[in-house]
C-alpha cells in the first residue's frame, strides 16, 4: 500500500489527468490481489496452529504446499487481468478517454501480481514464525526501489518508452520482484530453515493441503466482497466526474494506506489467536483477541485526529489542481468516521479465522459491503448528487454494520458453552 501512496503522489504532482488513469487500473488489480491473498491466508492460519500445536516441524511442509499453490494462483491472476481487464474498462460507460488510459496500466499492474504473491505467502509463514521485522526491512527496502524509479520514470525525462502513470506501474513491478528476491533470501538463509523442514519436499498429504485450500475460500471472498465493493466505487466516481475520479484516488489510497494500521494488528492478532486456538487455551483466545481490540480502537483513534487536523495538506500533497484539492480535503475529513469501524472489523475478522470460523466473515462481508455498502454508494454519491462525500457515507455505514456483526459472533463464540472444537 506504500507503494500505491507513493505511485499516486508523483503521478498526481505530475497530471491529475494520469492520476485518473493509475486510480482505475488500480482498482481491478487491487481486487484481484486482495482477493488471492486470501486464497493464500491458509499459509498462515496453518502454520500458526501448528506451533501452537507443537508441530513446528511440520511448517516447512505447510510452506511449500503453499508456495507452489501461490504460484498457481497469482499465474491465473495475471493472465485474467492482463487479458480481460482492457475489454471490460471500455465496456463499462467510463468518462471519453479514462479506459484507453488505465488500460495499459492494468496490463502492466497485473504482470507484477506474480512476484507479490508468491513473496506474500512466503511473508505469511515468517509472521507465523514471529519473524515480522525481516520481512517488514524488506518491505520497506522494495519500497524504496519503488520510490527511486517513480521519481526517475513518471516525468519522462529518463529517456524511458512511456511516462506518467504506465510508467509508475513499471516502478511497481521492479519494486516486487525486488520483494520476492529479498524473501526468498530471508527464508533460505534463516538458521531455523533446515530444522523446520523447508528445504525437504512436503510429503502428500491431501487433507492438510484441503484444509489450507478451505481456509483460503472463506477469506479470498470476504476480500473479495469488500475490495470490489470500494473499487465499484471508483467505477462510480467516473459517472460522477474526471475530477471526482482523481479525488476519490486521493481518498481510496489514503484510506487503504491508514488500513495497513489495522491490517498489521489484525494479522498479529490472527497469529496469536491461532497459536492459542491450536493449544487449546479458550481464555488465550480471548486475551488475544481483546488485545487486538484495544490497540486496534487506540491506535485508528489517533489517526482519525491527524487526518482531521492534516486533511488540507494531505489533498495539497497530492494534486495541485485546487478543483480536487477542496473535493479531496471534505471527503477525507467525513473520512474519518469511518477509519475506526473500518479497522475493528478487519480484526475481528482474522481473529474468528484464526479459530477456523471461515464463513461468518465472508457472510459479514457480503451482505455489509455488498448489499448495503454498494447500493448506498450509487444512490448517495450518483443518484442524489452528493459526489465523493455520498461514496464516504455508504462506507461509514457498510464499516459500522460489519464491526458489529463481527466481534458479535467472536463473543458468541468465545463463551464457554459455544467454544469452537480444538483444530487439529
Amino acid at each position: 500500500m506504500a507503494m500505491g501512496l507513493v505511485d499516486a503522489v508523483v503521478v498526481g504532482r505530475h497530471s491529475a489527468t494520469e492520476l485518473g488513469y493509475q486510480a482505475l487500473g488500480w482498482a481491478p488489480t487491487a481486487v484481484v490481489l486482495t482477493t488471492s491473498i486470501g486464497l493464500l491466508s491458509g499459509i498462515q492460519v496453518m502454520t500458526s496452529q501448528a506451533i501452537g500445536d507443537g508441530r513446528a516441524a511440520d511448517t516447512g511442509a505447510i510452506l511449500r504446499r503453499g508456495m507452489g499453490y501461490a504460484l498457481w494462483i497469482a499465474v491465473a491472476a495475471a493472465a485474467l487481468l492482463f487479458f480481460l481487464g482492457g475489454p471490460v474498462m471500455h465496456n463499462i460507460g467510463l468518462a471519453d478517454g479514462l479506459a484507453d488510459g488505465a488500460t495499459p496500466v492494468l496490463q502492466i499492474l497485473s504482470l507484477s501480481l506474480i512476484p507479490i504473491l508468491i513473496g506474500d505467502a512466503g511473508m505469511f509463514w515468517l509472521e507465523a514464525h514471529g519473524r515480522a521485522v525481516p520481512g517488514m526491512v524488506a518491505i520497506w527496502a522494495s519500497n524504496v526501489v519503488n520510490l527511486v524509479l517513480n521519481l526517475w520514470l513518471v516525468p519522462g525525462d529518463s529517456g524511458f518508452a512511456v511516462s506518467g502513470a504506465a510508467a509508475s506501474g513499471w516502478a511497481t513491478f521492479v519494486s516486487r520482484l525486488a520483494f520476492l528476491a529479498m524473501i526468498a533470501v530471508l527464508i533460505l538463509g534463516w538458521s531455523q530453515a533446515r530444522r523446520l523442514g523447508v528445504f525437504a519436499p512436503a510429503p502428500v498429504d491431501k487433507p492438510a493441503a484441503a484444509a489450507m485450500r478451505r481456509i483460503g475460500y472463506g477469506a479470498s471472498l470476504s476480500y473479495f466482497t469488500e475490495t470490489l465493493a470500494f473499487a465499484s466505487m471508483s467505477i462510480f466516481a467516473g459517472w460522477i466526474s474526471a475530477n471526482a475520479v482523481a479525488s476519490w484516488a486521493t481518498v481510496l489510497n489514503v484510506a487503504a494506506l491508514i488500513f495497513m494500521v489495522p491490517l498489521g494488528l489484525a494479522t498479529a492478532t490472527g497469529v496469536l489467536v491461532g497459536r492459542a486456538h491450536g493449544a487449546g487455551d479458550p481464555a488465550g483466545v480471548r486475551t488475544a483477541a481483546r488485545r487486538g481490540f484495544t490497540l486496534t480502537t487506540l491506535l485508528t483513534l489517533a489517526i482519525c485526529i491527524g487526518v482531521a487536523l492534516g486533511n488540507d495538506l494531505i489533498a495539497q500533497a497530492y494534486t495541485h489542481d485546487p478543483a480536487v484539492q477542496a473535493m479531496t480535503a471534505a471527503a477525507l475529513l467525513l473520512s474519518c468516521l469511518f477509519f475506526i469501524a473500518d479497522g475493528l472489523q478487519v480484526v475481528g475478522a482474522q481473529a474468528l479465522r484464526a479459530q477456523s470460523d471461515v464463513w461468518v466473515p465472508t457472510f459479514t462481508h457480503f451482505a455489509s459491503y455488498l448489499l448495503v455498502m454498494m447500493p448506498l454508494g450509487w444512490g448517495f454519491g450518483v443518484a442524489m448528487g452528493l459526489g465523493v462525500n455520498g461514496l464516504v457515507w455508504s462506507i461509514i455505514i457498510a464499516s459500522l454494520m460489519s464491526a458489529t456483526l463481527l466481534w458479535g459472533r467472536f463473543l458468541l463464540l468465545t463463551q464457554p458453552s459455544f467454544a469452537a472444537p480444538r483444530s487439529g
